[in-house]
């Protein structure tokens, strides 16, 4: 009888652990650390935080995103990639952070 009511308690436990693993949803706030993807744009990015973005990258994903004539591109001290190009023909500063979000300033 005391085994099947430790393997019961066991098992119990067990099932409330694998109910913990389930990931938090994603915040409204900005405070979430998933990569953007193309159709999606944190509201308050850019977002400051360690960069593991190349240099190569970076200019990659920001001609991606329809930036022409890139210059510049520097990684400040926030984890920000910042450059100089063109948009719609008109000359922006451009700010790419860690989450993949593009902002035109």
């Amino acid at each position: 009888m005391k085994k099947i009511v430790l393997a019961a308690a066991i098992l119990g436990a067990s099932a409330v652990a694998a109910f913990a693993q389930t990931p938090p949803a994603s915040s409204p706030d900005g405070n979430t650390p998933a990569v953007a993807t193309p159709d999606t744009k944190n509201p308050t990015a850019p977002v400051e935080g360690a960069n593991s973005f190349t240099e190569a990258q970076a200019k990659d994903r920001i001609a991606e995103a329809g930036y022409t004539d890139v210059k510049n591109l520097k990684l400040d001290d926030k984890g920000i990639w910042i450059a100089s190009g063109m948009k719609d023909g008109k000359a922006v500063s451009i700010a790419l952070d860690y989450q993949g979000n593009i902002v035109a300033r």
